[in-house]
């Protein structure tokens, strides 16, 4: 891929990413820094949780949704960070062996009327394990350089 910048990112587009599994080991290595709640952190007391078992955090979920769409190289170019993620939803729990795979689309693309060397593009994540099922779905608000700053207005 070669590099991608504000104006590359048109609505509708579609990234999908490399596959990532968890082990339990990661799960809990995890939890322990940033969510140590019984389920994530230990296997007893998550064998008699409503989970049944071990379940990764959802924000480990985030996390690696994120770092799966950064290795695609589709914002190494053109990445500012971002604005904030909205309607973050975690429908099934990520369990040890689960492999995540992300699919990314453009939703929106906004050019900034202050700064005409970047735009924003509202993109959204779904998360699924081996099996196709939905872990994760939000929308992320990217801040992304433009190739040619005050290049003709981008249809929204």
């Amino acid at each position: 891929m070669g590099d991608l910048y504000f104006e590359d990112f048109t609505l509708g587009r579609r990234f999908e990413t490399a596959g990532v599994s968890l082990t339990a080991a990661q799960i809990i290595d995890f939890a322990m820094l940033y969510d140590p709640q019984p389920f994530h952190i230990d296997e007893q007391a998550a064998a008699k949780s409503l989970y049944g078992g071990l379940i990764a955090s959802g924000f480990q979920t985030l996390a690696l949704s994120f770092r799966l769409f950064i290795q695609t190289g589709a914002i190494a170019a053109c990445s500012l960070g971002g604005h904030g993620v909205d309607k973050l939803r975690w429908p099934a729990p990520v369990r040890p062996g689960d492999t995540l795979r992300t699919v990314v689309t453009v939703l929106e693309q906004r050019e900034s009327r202050s700064r005409p060397d970047r735009g924003t593009c509202r993109l959204s994540y779904e998360t699924r394990n081996q099996h196709g099922d939905l872990v994760l779905t939000c929308e992320a608000l990217h801040i992304m350089s433009r190739r040619t700053p005050g290049d003709a207005t981008i249809a929204v």
